[in-house]
């Protein structure tokens, strides 16, 4: 039930979700309880969105025996996490397609009972969290704040710690926990299960390299058939390198792992899957498209160093057992390792680096970043539009020339005192090699251009992660010379300073370790993206040039 409130101070809005409030504004507010601090309501203007929960009073309706009165008492606590917006308009994306995608139905025979439980509680099937309807766009996924680091935070705040929270909790910073773990509000764990390790090398911090490295090939994609032909759908036959063993895995448990790296690695940027596709699934230019792109996306796993080591990874791969699968996909579902704890799974060199330095060095890789997405997307698009000639315009060109050919030696027959046979067979032979040409053309993109269209996608998803993975180390650095000035003013203990700066090194060294190896893989993928690109090309037109040598000799002995 709707209630009024009224403003005790300024708030200016930050983004789309969030309204702005004036003091001693009147409100209408859509639920008293408050989640992560934060109201949902509509402010004197008309306008609905969100404030924070400690700039407002609440006006309650209060019964009595014979009158209602009204009494003003505080919004309640931060940490409550009851609903606060009314039902979602709109189904969320992942749903949506579910509905006509069975590769995001339920888990079936591997897991029919299964749910995960996200970190605030809310439940998503599949491994996905239910997206909160904060945003009236469908593709924008929110991740809440994990339960451990609201206590955290809660806790730290009545220690009396001075620097300021980020108000903005749909920003990646707090969303991942990396705000937290920078403000000391991550209590550290005794038993941490799991360790990764950043060393320095020749060009800065890296990853360091898995000691028992592997690849793993994904073959054989089969339609099956499920509830006496009921339900269909696609397996894969995944075999690691490292037992030779083969599972069997369907396109939403590739998603159900996608969904777990994508939770915990926050200062990773994890490949994207190959997308969903409403209709023609089970199309065989479809079907070998996914094949192509997941071969792409598990290269790149199985190539870096954290996430070819991640426990959830190697369940994905070597699982073959249903009652074990069900096991293992639980306990990583409930991980405790996630958010602002993964950050205390990080071993650093003890290596000194200037924070500016850093911050440089960031800066130059967020320029360059952008660049090459945008470079990435113009090949896209002319890749694309090149496919599209193949296939068409092309292969018209070229049956078009070779039915003219064909025209001419239909004439030259028309006339027979004066018909050469030699002289209409090789022209009449000409236009088929011209028809031919064109079939080679329209059959060419498979062997070069759809190689390159898969490599530039995979390239697209990982670029697209890092202006959120950079904004968590500009959040860090932010509040490092924020308790720093602190420090220097009185307000904080310069110990307390040094601890902010210490973990934002941490921060700083994972990111730089990612944008490394993110130019390693670059330089290896595209060296062979391009060679094979050309190699195809030069094969292409040697075929061709084949074609017409041999059309050409046709007319030598007439």
């Amino acid at each position: 039930m709707s209630m009024k409130g009224k403003a005790l101070y300024t708030f200016q809005s930050e983004n789309k979700e969030e309204i702005s409030i004036q003091e001693n504004e009147e409100l209408v507010i859509f639920d008293d309880n408050s989640v992560d601090g934060w109201l949902q309501g509509e402010n004197s203007k008309g306008q609905r969105g969100l404030f924070p929960a400690s700039y407002v009073e609440v006006i309650r309706p209060r019964s009595n025996s014979n009158l209602t009165d009204c009494s003003i008492s505080p919004v309640g606590s931060p940490g409550n996490d009851s609903s606060y917006f009314p039902s979602a308009p709109n189904t969320p994306f992942h749903m949506q397609q579910g509905y006509y995608d069975d590769d995001d139905d339920d888990w079936d025979d591997w897991d029919d009972s299964s749910t995960v439980v996200d970190d605030d509680g809310r439940s998503g099937a599949n491994g996905h969290s239910h997206q909160s309807p904060h945003s009236n766009n469908p593709n924008v996924h929110y991740r809440a704040k994990p339960y451990m680091e609201r206590q955290d935070s809660i806790s730290s705040s009545r220690k009396g710690s001075m620097v300021g929270r980020n108000l903005n909790r749909f920003s990646s910073f707090v969303r991942s926990g990396v705000e937290a773990f920078v403000l000391g509000d991550v209590p550290m764990n005794a038993k941490i299960a799991e360790s990764y390790t950043i060393e320095m090398g020749p060009k800065g911090p890296q990853w360091k390299e898995s000691p028992t490295p592997f690849s793993c090939s994904i073959e054989d994609p089969t339609k099956q058939t499920k509830f006496k032909g009921i339900k269909t759908y696609i397996s894969y036959r995944v075999t690691p390198s490292h037992n030779a063993r083969p599972v069997y895995r369907r396109y939403k448990h590739f998603d159900w792992l996608y969904n777990r790296l994508l939770h915990k690695f926050t200062v990773i940027s994890v490949p994207h899957l190959p997308e969903k596709q409403a209709t023609g699934r089970f199309e065989e230019d479809f079907i070998e498209k996914r094949k192509r792109r997941l071969i792409l996306w598990m290269d790149h796993m199985t190539s870096h160093p954290v996430l070819s080591q991640y426990e959830g990874f190697e369940h994905f791969l070597m699982c073959a057992d249903d009652k074990q699968w069900k096991l293992g996909k639980r306990r990583a579902e409930k991980d405790e390792m996630m958010g602002a704890n993964f950050m205390l799974t990080f071993q650093i060199p003890n290596e000194h680096q200037d924070l500016q330095d850093v911050e440089e060095r960031v800066d130059s890789f967020k320029s360059f970043a952008k660049k090459m997405d945008d470079s990435v997307m113009q090949l896209t698009h002319v890749a694309s539009e090149l496919v599209r000639k193949h296939l068409g315009g092309f292969r018209k060109e070229f049956q078009r020339l070779g039915n003219a050919f064909q025209n001419v030696s239909q004439a030259f027959m028309l006339d027979p005192p004066h018909c050469s046979d030699g002289l209409n067979t090789a022209i009449s032979h000409t236009g088929r090699t011209y028809e031919n040409i064109g079939e080679m053309f329209a059959e060419q993109p498979k062997y070069d251009l759809f190689h390159m269209l898969d490599k530039l996608s995979l390239y697209q998803g990982l670029l697209a992660n890092f202006p959120d993975i950079i904004h968590l180390q500009k959040g860090a650095f932010a509040k490092v010379k924020e308790s720093q000035r602190m420090s220097d003013e009185g307000k904080m203990d310069q110990e307390e300073a040094d601890g902010v700066r210490k973990r934002c090194r941490t921060v700083g060294f994972a990111l730089q370790a990612e944008m490394n190896h993110f130019h390693q893989r670059r330089e290896v993928d595209f060296k062979e993206m391009m060679q094979a690109y050309i190699k195809q090309q030069i094969a292409f037109y040697q075929r061709v040039g084949q074609q017409l040598e041999r059309t050409l000799h046709m007319y030598d002995n007439l």
